[in-house]
């Protein structure tokens, strides 16, 4: 159990030091740095997933968020993306933050795109109310996985790991909030 605690601790450390560097960034760069990670990551699943992009298509909005998450039979991690309304093209820059209790033991970097249905969910998920306790199913084409066309509680996700789009994303423990310093 002490060892759990230590690795938690190295585990927050780090990511509470990765977001004091981005801080130091200004603002206006770090949303450009943000908006183009974020259109290089749904363009490539836009690209690469037909199920995707019949989801977006139909989808009022949408959020890119690269994150990182490490653990040790506990896990933890963060990121930093935007949220995209399609109609107005409005832009709000949010963080997550994620922690749970698992089997896992690692790091993996990775990006988190989800689809919103209608403009309930996507202003339901920008006020920071939004409810990620169930675990996320994401179309996996490319992994062999079923491929469904379909939004579950009015989102869609998708979780890109550097080995391509994974089969199933857990968000389970997932908090999202917008960054007062960018907006």
């Amino acid at each position: 159990m002490r060892i759990q605690r230590f690795v938690m601790l190295g585990v927050l450390m780090t990511l509470g030091l990765a977001v004091q560097a981005q801080d130091a960034t200004p603002a206006a760069q770090r949303r450009q740095e943000i908006d183009k990670s974020a259109q290089a990551t749904l363009d490539n699943l836009l690209q690469t997933n037909a199920n995707a992009k019949a989801l977006y298509d139909k989808a009022v909005g949408y959020a890119v968020f690269n994150a990182t998450k490490a653990g040790f039979f506990v896990s933890g991690g963060g990121g930093t993306g935007v949220a995209v309304e399609r109609a107005t093209s409005k832009r709000t820059y949010m963080r997550m933050g994620l922690g749970g209790i698992g089997v896992g033991i690692g790091a993996q970097k990775y990006a988190l795109v989800v689809l919103f249905e209608t403009k309930e969910h996507l202003d339901k998920f920008l006020a920071g109310g939004w409810d990620s306790s169930a675990t996320a199913e994401a179309a996996a084409a490319k992994e062999g996985a079923a491929a469904r066309a379909t939004f579950m509680n009015g989102a869609a996700f998708y979780q890109i790991t550097e080995k391509g789009l994974m089969a199933h994303a857990d968000i389970t423990g997932t908090k999202f909030w917008q960054v007062d310093d960018l907006n």
